[in-house]
């Protein structure tokens, strides 16, 4: 029905798409006593924080493109009264590899003392193990001061940097590439490359990067909740999403589905929205208009000059397994090494070499990926009868694929991409992959991969970037505004990734946009 129907012609705010930031943004304004319409293209809210069934038949509800949360601050989720869990990861993470023609690894969690024993099975001694606490130890401090700040109006970079208050905290993380950081202190190439992953999801860079970019990924990868620590959502990251729906339904805004905006006309003090639905179109008047898209669709929208995209560089797989595959390497029990992060082909020398033949323009040889269980933290995506049956999901995420490589053909480079990535998996396994593969109604395997034009196309992120856009600092810079969010339009904001303190899924955006718009209002 028209977003109009039965309701307001004219709100407080309208919100243009129903992702996670917006549905925040929503919650926080409804339950300010403001009038709130959300317009939702799609048939559901959500974006790209989503649970669904991809495979046909089976009972398995799994988050489809985004799938951990770290960055979500626990004031979301008090002050909207959300009923959404996290389970936190025993293990960290664990990296195979063969030495001395053997198979081995770095198991990292589990206590200090199985993680300070399995650096020395695999360094021969204590020193990359003090050297992983010092570091670390240093990241987790800038964690605690950094990590409230972003729920704050933007601090300048130098008030940033009082807060941060180390010196050398601040020139690792902020000044100097981080590979400078990541070669002082750490000799082994293995643990190299687990530090430098971080720096990589969904950015395609080199260490050594002078425009910083992999250090800001890197950033926001140790930050999250004061700790950097990683947690599954229970249930799926639908079920954050649909939390975040019904707080906002429960507060008195409208979500409207099926509602695609088409145009924002604004003078900085009223807007007109005008949608699109299978029945026609129709226009909505606001006060505010918050964008929860990317700042390409924002430009489009508001007739602006779009900015170039940032391109996307990961491949996101998900499958489900009848049983999880043995390890080649038997001292490290599958349930632990798959229940962190399971690090593939991201030795530190191995990063390079991919990141520069996909640079050239071509895939790389022995693609780098990390692959998580989330069942054996949250058997709940599962139906009963699978958990009883030992079924168990599997989430890779590739590094150093950037869309460019896709453009050729984008479906043959997909299936050469997945086979080679498998293949590297393979490698460390007693038994293949092949052989643990569910399969669905229709007899086919349960497995499936997005390349970042997929999610292009699926979910409009320009170039397939996951976060919109890169990276930003989380201090002002000219033109950032005061919470990071606004626009050259005084009553239109940006309360997606795209925003300042974007990327992941954190509602940052969608808060920080609410509370500049209940500024502007006199709350």
């Amino acid at each position: 029905m028209p977003a109009h129907e039965g309701h307001h012609r004219s709100y407080d705010a309208v919100i243009v798409g129903g992702g996670h930031n917006g549905l925040v943004a929503a919650a926080y304004l409804a339950r300010a006593g403001r009038s709130v319409l959300v317009l939702e293209r799609l048939g559901n809210t959500g974006g790209a924080a989503v649970s669904t069934r991809p495979f046909a038949g089976v009972d398995a509800r799994l988050s489809r493109y985004s799938y951990l949360v770290s960055l979500l601050p626990k004031k979301i989720v008090r002050d909207l009264g959300l009923d959404f869990r996290v389970r936190t990861r025993n293990v960290s993470s664990y990296t195979p590899v063969e030495r001395d023609g053997r198979p081995t690894g770095l198991l990292v969690g589990g206590g200090e003392r199985r993680t300070r024993e399995a650096f020395a099975r695999l360094t021969g001694g204590e020193r990359e193990y003090q050297a992983w606490q010092r570091f670390y130890d240093m990241t987790g401090r800038v964690a605690q001061r950094i990590f409230p700040t972003l729920t704050e109006p933007l601090p300048t970079r130098d008030e940033l940097r009082l807060r941060v208050d180390d010196e050398e905290a601040w020139r690792v993380l902020f000044e100097e590439p981080i590979g400078a950081a990541v070669e002082d202190r750490f000799a082994d190439d293995l643990v190299r490359g687990v530090v430098l992953t971080d720096a990589l999801i969904g950015t395609f860079a080199d260490a050594h990067d002078p425009s910083l970019k992999q250090n800001r990924c890197f950033l926001y990868h140790v930050i999250g909740g004061g700790t950097g620590a990683w947690d599954v959502p229970v249930g799926g990251m639908g079920a954050l999403t649909d939390a975040l729906a019904t707080a906002a339904r429960d507060a008195g805004a409208v979500l409207a589905t099926g509602h695609e905006a088409v145009r924002i006309d604004t003078d900085g003090s009223a807007a007109e929205i005008t949608y699109r639905t299978a029945d026609g179109e129709g226009a909505v008047a606001a006060r505010h208009v918050l964008v929860n898209a990317s700042p390409q669709q924002l430009a489009v929208l508001t007739g602006d000059q779009p900015p170039t995209p940032a391109e996307g560089a990961q491949l996101k797989v998900n499958m489900l397994l009848t049983r999880l595959p043995r390890l080649r390497d038997s001292e490290v029990d599958p349930r632990e090494a798959f229940a962190g992060t399971f690090h593939i082909a991201e030795g530190y020398q191995e990063l390079a070499t991919a990141h520069a033949q996909a640079a050239a323009g071509r895939l790389p040889t022995a693609p780098p990926s990390e692959i998580y269980c989330h069942s054996l933290t949250d058997p709940t995506i599962l139906g009963p009868d699978l958990v009883e049956q030992g079924y168990q999901t599997l989430t890779l995420f590739g590094l150093h694929t950037p869309a460019r490589l896709f453009d050729r053909d984008n479906d043959a480079v997909r299936e050469e991409l997945l086979k080679s990535t498998l293949a590297q998996l393979d490698a460390h396994l007693a038994e293949p992959l092949a052989d643990c593969l569910a399969t669905d109604a229709d007899g086919r395997p349960c497995i499936e991969a997005k390349t970042p034009l997929d999610l292009e196309r699926d979910l409009r992120l320009p170039g397939g970037n996951i976060f919109h856009r890169e990276l930003s600092w989380p201090y002002a810079q000219e033109g950032t505004g005061r919470w990071g969010v606004e626009t050259r339009h005084a009553n239109v904001l940006l309360c997606g990734a795209g925003a300042v303190r974007g990327g992941g899924v954190s509602g940052v955006p969608g808060h920080n946009a609410a509370m500049a718009v209940l500024e502007a209002l006199g709350d």
